[in-house]
């Protein structure tokens, strides 16, 4: 195997993939534009106890631009790998061997599905590293990887791909059941990726209370269950191997953690949310796994924003958004029917009282402004004017208020007179002491 690409320069392609361009010059890497950069503008540098190395190897972010791989090695993560294959097919050959390195169970199906050809070699990385910035990985632990043929067998390629690895002094083991080896890690990565973001800590923090022991069970309990039920038996021991295997490297926290803190998606689909869907296809309950599920997402996933949400912050000890869904969930005595304030129209709208009533408000607030989404017009209320007759309309018909009437947050105040306010698209409503911006002739009265 001649020509090697690697696919990715993170915490794992980054560290293998520079190891074996250290030894080999016909190693090359398909990059997104800011890693490919950095690498061009410095190279791609390892940091680690065994030594500091960079190498500059040839790299693009467009596969063509390279030489036709007889070797591809995915180190990307689970959820980029549809892109990734779109980006790889034009320079697959009948002869390309792709191996995989990610994290979760299907990537070789996934593979084989879309290319309706046998050219994959599962594989297991172990190993923890972090990406410092694009083009620097700092090693700590391990390095090694396990790769196998999924019927078992020591094929021609197979031992070609361990030489790849072996020329660069890379531990490889030849697994005879990589499945198996797959879901092993499966177990560890379902267990201690998403506890150590529940509990914002390293491993050692699960490990020595006592109370995690039942926890951990349950966890691979379920996901032995799922695969057992998809032919890939596990011992019975498995959760005690689980805590066994992470006392060595008790000190760390994986990946899962590592996305978090650095803003980055995390691969809990891949990984307990697999897990669930699995369990409900098959009809096996994973109750665990789906609270892990739920719960990263909820503590990983940034908030939600754009033209259908709208938000109040300001003077308030927590912003908070609703989307219409949420509007439409608030108390019924604060709905009001919108043909009462524009006859002909049949849809809902939400009294700013029942808006103002959900964030705790600075003590003291005394005026609301709301603004566009394009920043161009805003209206000043008092807090008193605001929650005696403001009102947010948010559904025509049973759908989002639309554009051409407003949507899909329009501002109106009947009952105020001529103070009346009319602000289309409303994005943000913000709680002031003190007047706020207001782009009417009429400006917002001292407070009463």
């Amino acid at each position: 195997m001649k020509q090697i690409l690697m696919v990715g320069a993170g915490s794992v392609g980054g560290f293998f993939g520079a190891r074996l361009a250290k030894m080999n010059p016909n190693v090359s890497f398909l990059l997104r534009p800011k890693t490919l950069a950095a690498v061009k503008r410095n190279g791609l540098t390892i940091r680690s106890a065994d030594g500091t190395f960079t190498v500059r190897p040839q790299a693009a972010a467009d596969a063509r631009e390279l030489p036709r791989p007889d070797l591809i090695i995915l180190g990307v993560k689970a959820y980029d790998l549809d892109e990734v294959l779109t980006q790889i097919e034009s320079v697959l050959t009948e002869k390309t061997v792709i191996l995989t390195l990610q994290n979760g169970i299907d990537t070789e199906d996934r593979l084989v599905a879309r290319l309706h050809r046998d050219c994959v070699i599962g594989g297991v990385a172990y190993i923890y590293s972090k990406i410092a910035e694009p083009g620097v990985i700092d090693h700590y632990k391990k390095g090694a990887v396990a790769i196998g043929e999924f019927m078992g067998h020591e094929s021609e390629r197979l031992l070609r791909v361990r030489d790849v690895f072996a020329s660069a002094n890379i531990p490889c083991h030849l697994s005879k059941d990589i499945r198996r080896s797959k879901w092993e890690k499966m177990c560890w990565n379902c267990v201690f990726n998403p506890i150590t973001v529940l509990i914002d800590d390293h491993v050692a923090k699960a490990l020595d209370h006592p109370e995690m022991t039942g926890v951990i069970r349950q966890i691979v309990g379920e996901v032995s269950a799922i695969s057992a039920a998809m032919k890939v038996p596990l011992p019975m021991d498995m959760p005690e191997r689980v805590v066994k295997a992470t006392q060595e490297i008790r000190d760390i926290h994986t990946s899962m953690y590592d996305d978090w803190k650095a803003g980055r998606r995390t691969e809990i689909d891949y990984l307990n949310g697999f897990i669930v869907q699995k369990g409900r296809a098959l009809g096996i309950p994973t109750p665990v796994n789906e609270a892990l599920t739920a719960m990263i997402k909820t503590i990983t996933e940034k908030e939600p924003t754009g033209s259908s949400r709208v938000r109040i912050d300001g003077a308030v000890v927590q912003p908070v958004s609703f989307d219409r869904a949420a509007l439409a969930s608030l108390p019924e005595e604060h709905q009001l029917d919108v043909s009462t304030v524009m006859p002909g129209m049949q849809g809902k709208g939400i009294r700013l009282k029942g808006l103002l009533d959900v964030p705790a408000l600075a003590i003291d607030a005394d005026h609301v402004a709301v603004h566009a989404a394009d920043g161009t017009y805003s209206a000043c209320l008092t807090l008193q004017q605001a929650k005696e007759f403001g009102v947010l309309l948010y559904e025509l018909q049973g759908a989002a208020l639309p554009d051409t009437k407003g949507g899909p947050f329009r501002l109106v105040t009947p009952g105020l007179g001529d103070l009346c306010a009319n602000v289309k698209g409303v994005a943000r409503i913000e709680v002031a002491k003190g007047p706020g911006r207001d782009t009417r002739q009429t400006t917002c009265p001292p407070t009463p």
